[in-house]
């Protein structure tokens, strides 16, 4: 294997990237019964190198999810109850006067973690919402113009319950563009409602244990970062935001980001299927959890039904995939 990070993937690396990626996945599907796809999705924004929306009615696992994913990598984990009187300083900490020593002393607060879960984020002002900006964008936080890491592997799992709108406060297209994606947990399979059942009775749900170590993630996350991506599938991801921009069922459409973010993501699906190239059914995968926050619905679509995912079904069955420049 080579450390040279502009090194084109090679198909050993892929295959090695691929034994962690399904190890990660594999203990939270053992812990997460029927959900599949949250598990899938999360684990494409953990080794992208993004953070997480999670959107569910209460009871669905998520919160498990999330400390599931930290003990499986033997991270930190914080849990931050978002409420309506919830402080900025409540969230990075701030620095406190000891008479005793006669110094301001610094008291770190939860976001000083590695996994932390950002539970009901919508619940909380924005200024408390935005003070999250600076730690998932550069994974670093400013407190009294000092600025203090937070670490390679600082990682945001928010969640939302998409049923209860009063005393919360919509997080503002700023904020939800600097999720990688959002993911939308649904009840389980009855199957696998049942097997819960089972398990609550018996012993309920047992973490697992590590099966990937923080210098591991870092490296898989390299060798993510440089799986092929080809002129066709660049230009498959361009159409589909472009797309997005042009559709009357949208006033607002992705911006380039997205495009990025969609191909970042489409990487992880490949080296997932054992691969060290993308392909055009990579950014298909990933193309409603990545792009469905982002977009705003026109006023006609909201008044026909349709919502984000409807319309980006449509544009996933009518965008052409173009042939690669010769």
């Amino acid at each position: 294997m080579t450390n040279d990070p502009k090194a084109p993937l090679t198909d050993e690396e892929a295959r090695f990237a691929q034994r962690d990626v399904r190890a990660v996945e594999a203990a939270l599907a053992g812990v997460v019964i029927g959900q599949d796809q949250a598990v899938r999705e999360l684990c494409i924004g953990l080794f992208a190198d993004g953070h997480v929306l999670l959107e569910g009615v209460p009871g669905v696992a998520k919160t498990l999810l999330a400390r599931t994913l930290a003990s499986a990598l033997d991270l930190r984990f914080h849990r931050v109850q978002f409420t309506p009187d919830l402080m900025p300083t409540d969230l990075i900490g701030t620095r406190i006067w000891n008479p005793e020593t006669r110094a301001w002393e610094l008291h770190t607060g939860p976001i000083f973690t590695d996994v932390l879960l950002a539970d009901e984020i919508n619940r909380t002002p924005p200024k408390t919402q935005a003070a999250l900006l600076e730690g998932m964008e550069e994974r670093q936080v400013t407190i009294d113009t000092e600025r203090h890491s937070l670490g390679e592997s600082f990682f945001v799992v928010a969640t939302e319950n998409p049923l209860e709108f009063e005393g919360t406060y919509p997080l503002p297209e700023a904020q939800t563009d600097r999720f990688l994606l959002k993911i939308v947990m649904g009840y389980p399979p009855e199957s696998a409602e049942l097997e819960l059942y089972a398990r609550g009775v018996q012993h309920g749900a047992v973490l697992p244990r590590p099966v990937l170590s923080r210098d591991a993630l870092a490296h898989t996350r390299a060798l993510v970062a440089r799986t092929r991506v080809d002129s066709a599938v660049r230009g498959y991801a361009l159409a589909l935001v472009r797309a997005t921009r042009s559709s009357g069922a949208l006033r607002l459409g992705a911006s380039p980001r997205a495009g990025m973010m969609l191909l970042r993501a489409a990487q992880v699906c490949a080296v997932a299927d054992g691969r060290a190239f993308t392909l055009p059914d990579d950014v298909k995968a990933v193309a409603r959890p990545v792009l469905r926050h982002r977009l705003a619905l026109s006023t006609e679509a909201e008044l026909d039904g349709l919502d984000a995912d409807r319309v980006l079904t449509g544009m996933l069955d009518s965008v052409a995939v173009l042939a690669p420049a010769s």
